[in-house]
């Protein structure tokens, strides 16, 4: 059974890339209207889409080229304005519906889903809902395998799946104000200007709040040998998941290596390439305790970890001293909102923390996830979220 919200959504947001003003009610709207008018044929289908997603005949044109991207090639627009069963326009702002492939509605659907390579998603796939609105169905097919199998590649088709995520994290107040109604503190300053209005009596006291803001993310990345592939997609996340906060990216194996300015702005496969120059010990050993000293003695304890998500990627194979890295954690532990560790190893259902640097860091965790596939990713972003 096919999403008709999903797809509704996919569509939406084609729209909004192409520039054309579409929100949430002119989806429900389309979604809707597809709902009550079932439409048989592509050209039905184009003009439930017209007549709910359009208000601006100029927005005709960007329409006719999402339009026929998604639900099929589109080829000469003049050759279908004279479609008998399509309503007749005034001249100059007609739109083209494209053609008719003669199919049911779940076929059209079924196959603006289907993936670059055209084949449609199988019965399998088709039955599980995926939780990310905006992905093709190639992609779909990624989401339950591990990063680890992943070739280069299909880890950069993983790029449309993290662009469409968002690393949250729990909002704090700042030391700014903003106007609320409900503030406790009377704004003086707009309340006399407002005054001004009526004769100088303050009629109505403005108020204001403090300013909430995301909480800054601190990622700690572990480019061992043994946690390569997860780390490249864990990096590959922090960068493309830019909606959310701006995130402060540190790698760790014998020494850590700040790149929160090598992972700027620009494509995910250069940051990654850029991020390999600038740590020297990529695919080497892991001081996991030695690192986290060094963090929170130059930038940790300085003020970048006070009040801050935390995540570490490891899979906890510490070649230092273990009781270092229980010192190190406890003093993170004071100065962190949350600690969260992305343990791959984790998703074994027999997994217990023996490992000496994992069962040394594990009481001070908040939260312990495997983050090793795209589905597992869900996880994540809630236990970056979530307000202790």
């Amino acid at each position: 059974m096919i999403d008709l919200a999903t797809l509704a959504a996919r569509f939406a947001a084609q729209l909004r890339t192409a520039g054309l003003p579409v929100g949430p009610e002119r989806s429900a709207r389309f979604a809707e209207a597809v709902t009550l008018v079932h439409p048989r044929t592509l050209s039905e289908l184009y003009w439930c889409a017209l007549a709910t997603l359009v208000a601006d005949p100029a927005d005709i044109a960007v329409l006719d080229q999402v339009f026929a991207v998604v639900f099929g090639g589109l080829t000469d627009p003049a050759a279908f304005r004279g479609d008998a069963n399509t309503p007749q326009m005034r001249a100059g702002s007609e739109p083209a519906p494209p053609p008719r492939p003669g199919g049911t509605a779940q076929e059209i659907l079924a196959a603006a889903q289907a993936d670059v390579s055209g084949e449609p998603p199988s019965a399998d796939e088709s039955e599980q809902p995926s939780p990310y609105p905006a992905l093709a169905a190639a992609t779909e097919r990624l989401g339950t395998r591990d990063f680890a199998s992943l070739s280069a590649d299909e880890l950069n088709r993983l790029a449309a799946v993290m662009r469409e995520l968002t690393l949250a994290t729990p909002p704090r107040r700042s030391r700014r104000y903003e106007p609320g109604s409900r503030g406790r503190r009377i704004d003086l300053r707009t309340t006399l200007r407002q005054a001004q209005r009526s004769g100088g009596y303050p009629v109505r006291l403005a108020r204001h709040r403090l300013r909430e803001r995301p909480r800054r993310l601190v990622v700690l990345c572990d480019i061992s040998g043994s946690m390569q592939p997860y780390a490249r997609a864990m990096l590959q996340l922090v960068y493309c998941a830019a909606s959310g906060p701006r995130a402060e990216v540190f790698t760790f194996a014998t020494r850590l290596t700040r790149l929160t300015k090598v992972l700027g702005r620009t494509r995910p496969d250069l940051a990654l390439a850029r991020a390999g120059k600038a740590a020297p010990d990529w695919s080497g050993g892991t001081r996991i305790g030695e690192a986290l000293k060094v963090f929170l003695d130059r930038y940790g304890a300085r003020g970048m970890a006070r009040g801050a998500v935390v995540l570490i990627i490891s899979d906890g194979w510490e070649t230092g001293d273990a009781e270092l890295l229980r010192v190190q954690m406890e003093r993170l532990s004071r100065l962190a909102y949350r600690i969260v560790w992305a343990n791959p190893r984790t998703a074994s259902a027999r997994y217990e923390p023996l490992v000496a640097g994992m069962a040394a860091a594990w009481p001070y965790c908040d939260s312990v996830v495997s983050a090793h596939t795209i589905a597992a990713l869900d996880d994540l972003l809630t236990a970056l979220a979530k307000v202790r």
